[in-house]
């Protein structure tokens, strides 16, 4: 893995879980608006739709640079759109990531021939 890739990877890795949390802070923050007279959505949905292009937009870049399968490409996506999915997408970013380094160290010292 090029180090361009790697870094696409980090990227949207790094925006997935902040990407979820804010997600469900705006789902919180609706039905405080509709139960309370606390209004925080205007806040929260301009917040989390950065965030939510920004994860777009690497999301983008990861899957020209990795050159994922459709299946794969759109596993990710669809985590862009669950509540909760984006901690599973960073999760499996990050197994992702440690496999890599792994087989680059097993490289450098010449153990396998990946």
């Amino acid at each position: 893995m090029d180090l361009k890739t790697a870094s696409s990877l980090r990227r949207l890795r790094l925006v997935s879980a902040p990407e979820a949390v804010s997600f469900l802070v705006l789902l919180v923050c609706s039905v405080l608006r509709r139960t309370t007279d606390f209004d925080a959505v205007p806040v929260m949905g301009m917040i989390h739709g950065v965030l939510f292009v920004g994860y777009v937009l690497f999301w983008l870049d990861a899957w020209n640079r990795t050159k994922w399968p459709l299946p794969t490409a759109a596993w990710f996506f669809l985590m862009s759109v669950l509540p909760i999915g984006g901690f599973f997408a960073e999760r499996r970013l990050r197994r992702a990531q440690d496999d890599a380094v792994i087989a680059a160290r097993a490289r450098r010292e010449g153990v396998v021939n990946a």
